[in-house]
Order: C-alpha cells, then structure tokens, then sequence
C-alpha cells in the first residue's frame, strides 16, 4: 500500500484554493516528519551502540574464563551470566532512578542522587535505559575477574546488584546527570566547566576497579599464590593460569569491538554532521589508544625481560593488557583531544599497567586478571590525561564550556590555569573515596555472614565440581584425594541432618568453625583438617 504524502495529508482537510494554508501544513508537517526522522535514527545510534556495549560481557567471559585454572571455568562463566541478570535487576528497580531519576536541566540545583523513575516509572527514554544498563553490567564484570576461584556465588550476586543498583548510579549522577555537583552537563558546571569524561573512565572503570581491589582486600588471595600450606611467604607468586591463552585473546579482540559502541555510543545522538564528526573522532582516538597501549605493554615488558636475562621474549599478557589498558584511558578524553594525543595516552597507559600489576602483586594482592591494574589505575590515567590534553576546538564541538582549557594548552597560551586539571582530580577523589566507604562494609557484612569465601576444599578441588555438578573439559586433571574429603565431609553432614532431624550448620560453617576467616594467615589449605577427621569419623 503506498504511503500517505504531506501533499494528500493536507488537501484531505485544506482546500486546494487556501494557499496560504495548505503552505502552513505542508510546512508544518515536513518539520514533523523532519523530527521524526532524527528521533528514529539517534535511537538506532543508541540501541546499536547498547548491543555493542552489551557483546563486551562475550569478551569479559571469555577473558576471565581463560585468564583462570581449568576447574574454576563453569563457576566464572556463570557469574559473567549473572552480571548481566543481576545487574539488569538492579538497574531496572533502582539503578536507573538513582543515577538519572528526576534530572531538571533548568535547575541549578545540585542533588547527590536521582530520585524518581524506580522500576521505570514515568516517562523513560527507553533507549537511553538501555545503553545506561549496557554499562551497568560492563562495570560489575570487571569485579568477577579479580576474585575468581575462590568466592562464593550468593556474594557475587549481591555484589552485581549492589554495584548496578546503588554504587555506580551515584557515580553516573555525578558526572553525567544535568544536577550531578561534578556534570559539565549541568546549567552552573562545577568551576565553570564540570568534569570531562565521555564514555567512563572514572564513573565505570576507575569504580569497578576500587571496587574489585576493595573484594580482592577482604576476601585475601587464593590458596598457595604467595604462601606454602604452613604459611610461609613464597620467594614467587604462584603462577595460577591462564588456562587457555586463545579464549583471552578472542576476549580482548571481543572487548576491543565492543568499545566501538563504549565510546562513540556515548556522544547518544548522530543526527548532524557535527556530531557525526565528534563520534568518527572518538573511534579514531579509541583505535588509536588500544593500539599504543598494546605496543608499549608488550615491547616495554620485552626490553625489561632482556635486560635481566638477556633473551628477548614477549608477553601476550602485557599486550592484551596493556591494549585494554589503553581502552581504559583513552574513554575519558576520546572527544576532546587530538588523534596524536590519543596515541600518547594509549602509550603512557601501557607503561601505568605495567607498574600497577608489579605493584599489587608487590603487596600481594591476588588479581587473577589484573583487572586493577587495567581499569582502576588505567581509569584515574585517563581521567588525568583528559586534564592534560583537552583541546579547545575539540572541547567545543563534543558541547563543553571552552572556559578551562587542557593543561599543556593552558601553558600554550601563557595562563597555566589549573582549573580543568583541578576538577579531574577531584573526580577522581569523588570516585575512590566513595566506593571505598560504601562497598567496604558491604563486603565485611557478607564475610561476617559467610557468605564471601568458598570452603577451602572447595577452592582445592575447584567450583565446576564442587557447585556446578562436573568440568568444563573431561580432560581435566582433578585432585582425587580432595574430591574425596570433599564427598565424606557432605555425606556425613547429610547423616547428621538425618538423625537429628535439624538443619543444622551450612558445611562451610562445619568445616571452618575454628576461623572467622575461611582461610587463615598464609591462604593455607585451613580447613581440610577438620574434613579429614570427619572423613575418619564416617569411616
């Protein structure tokens, strides 16, 4: 059936002789039709660049997935399922409202926290909803990493709808709300122009990053990474993985894809050629900071490798690494510098996640992805870097105040004001300072109802059989002698149940009754003592 015209839409209520008012219509409804248009394709541009947004939990999954040992890969597998379900929950019921709810760009009031639109209520923009939520999730992913094989399944759920529901929102207010006390989007911005961040290096990826190392603190490092079973320290970190070095790489090259949708997805409308200018800028600044961070990763970690054993050798993982380090940086500025810059900051973020992973690991921070290094430090590189390198010209065209310009242009045109730099720096403060404070007593408060850390026989004989019913693969080498402890401590807990009739403890109470803490000083193997006397009572 062929379309209605605007001509045969007005004739149908406007007489042919009226001129002066069929004019008005046709003019009236080619502006309609005009808006329409826009309205359609800026929600495409945001819908599309959701799902790309949304494919980076491929990526994560199989980054995690290979970046571990072979009996942990169904348990993390999973949880990257549930960052999705969970968060998608926790974004839909609270999330969402807290970091957008309420927002009055006519107002110059700041608010700390959104209050309106629970459970999307009121009118949404449902697109919009959907891009934030694509986020939400890609945030909670980066946690799962660092705490692999060894914490429970009920503290991973909590924490991905805690994180996606009340921690990240009051991140994403701050900066990107239109009364968020830090947003450049706000009608008074903080000092005249408000924080910088595109896409998140801050609000996203320095939070999952704070958040991850606040975890990794209190739920301690996997048994045997830096102490032997009677608790003495390890001249060497324990090496625990990668399992399977091509599912990291497909999950960087997953990730790097996606981060198509991260950054220039984040400009939200397309519908102008000045727009379609700052998002073709953005993907070229992406590229080009993944790409510098990859080469200065791997190439620095070969120069270091050769000066001390005098081979030179080189190192995927400082690569891909390095590579998600410089997509880390680079989605502050990647509006608002120039494509040289954008190289430069890829570049300086290679060398920041090589120092930050010989630091942690200096501390004895157990990181099984050295998802720290990548997006906390490589988040508060980026959000620095945008301090540095914000070009007025490019400052102008993504729609910030042009007011404070970048550092080093700062100093080009004689002022050296410090007033952009200044605001970087407090965000970063804002971001750490308030995911430290709320998520650390989340964290105490699922280790005091043991809920945090997996039984350390558990740990030994790995989540996919101990939870997840079997392997991932069936060539899997298993710890038989651990299996069994395993399956004589539960069948005597099942006979104890039986005769008494009473619920009676968990088994991870039973067997780590001695401790607070599931795994004492030295993440010894603990408890398997206690398995062994039960197994010698059954017997």
């Amino acid at each position: 059936m062929a379309e209605t015209t605007i001509y045969q839409t007005c004739t149908a209520s406007i007489e042919e002789t009226d001129i002066g008012e069929l004019l008005k219509c046709v003019a009236e409804q080619a502006q309609q039709q005009r808006e329409d248009l826009i309205s359609g394709i800026n929600s495409f541009y945001l819908i599309f660049a959701g799902a790309l947004v949304f494919f980076m939990q491929l990526g994560f999954a199989m980054l995690c997935a290979g970046s571990i040992r072979e009996k942990n890969v169904k348990n993390v597998l999973l949880w990257n399922l549930l960052d999705s379900a969970g968060g998608a929950f926790g974004f839909w019921s609270l999330g969402y409202a807290f970091a957008y709810g309420g927002d009055d760009p006519t107002s110059s009031q700041k608010t700390f926290i959104g209050n309106a639109g629970f459970f999307l209520t009121g009118d949404t923009d449902m697109e919009f909803w959907f891009f934030q939520f694509a986020f939400a999730c890609a945030l909670s992913s980066i946690v799962a990493g660092t705490i692999a094989e060894r914490c429970q399944m009920m503290a991973y759920l909590c924490y991905s709808i805690f994180l996606c529901g009340f921690v990240y929102p009051v991140c994403a207010h701050a900066f990107w709300s239109a009364n968020g006390f830090l947003s450049a989007f706000a009608k008074e911005p903080l000092w005249g122009t408000g924080v910088i961040d595109l896409a998140g290096s801050g609000p996203v990826h320095m939070c999952g990053g704070v958040a991850a190392l606040v975890m990794a603190l209190v739920l301690g490092p996997r048994r045997g990474r830096f102490h032997d079973d009677d608790g003495n320290v390890l001249e060497e970190p324990k090496p625990m993985g990668p399992h399977s070095v091509a599912l990291q790489f497909l999950g960087t090259f997953a990730l790097w894809f996606g981060w198509y949708g991260f950054n220039p997805g984040s400009t939200l409308k397309i519908h102008s050629a000045q727009l379609g200018d700052v998002a073709s800028l953005v993907a070229v600044n992406t590229t080009l900071g993944a790409a510098a961070g990859a080469l200065s990763g791997m190439f620095t970690s070969t120069i270091l490798d050769e000066r001390k054993t005098g081979v030179y050798t080189f190192d995927t993982t400082a690569a891909m690494n390095g590579c998600l380090t410089g997509l880390v940086a680079i989605t502050a500025g990647c509006a608002t510098v120039e494509p040289w810059a954008g190289f430069v900051i890829g570049l300086v973020a290679g060398w920041v996640y090589l120092g930050a992973s010989a630091l942690i690991l200096r501390l004895k921070i157990d990181d099984a992805v050295d998802a720290i290094p990548v997006h906390m430090f490589g988040g508060a590189w980026g959000v620095l870097a945008t301090g540095l390198f914000s070009n007025p010209n490019r400052m102008r065209l993504a729609g910030y105040a042009t007011g404070n310009l970048g550092w080093f242009y700062e100093w080009g045109r004689g002022s050296g004001n410090f007033t952009l730099m200044g605001i970087q720096i407090c965000s970063i403060l804002f971001v750490f300072g308030w995911t430290v404070c709320i998520f650390t007593p989340f964290c105490y408060v699922l280790k005091f109802l043991n809920w945090l850390r997996i039984d350390p026989i558990e740990e030994e004989v790995g989540m996919d059989i101990s939870r997840h019913k079997g392997s991932a693969y069936q060539s899997e080498d298993t710890n038989e002698k651990a299996v069994s402890e395993l399956n004589t401590s539960r069948r005597k807990l099942q006979m104890d149940l039986s005769s008494s009739g009473k619920s009676g403890k968990s088994f991870r109470r039973r067997v780590s009754k001695s401790s607070d803490n599931p795994i004492p000083a030295g993440d010894s193997m603990g408890g398997s003592e206690h398995a062994r006397e039960d197994a010698e009572e059954a017997a």
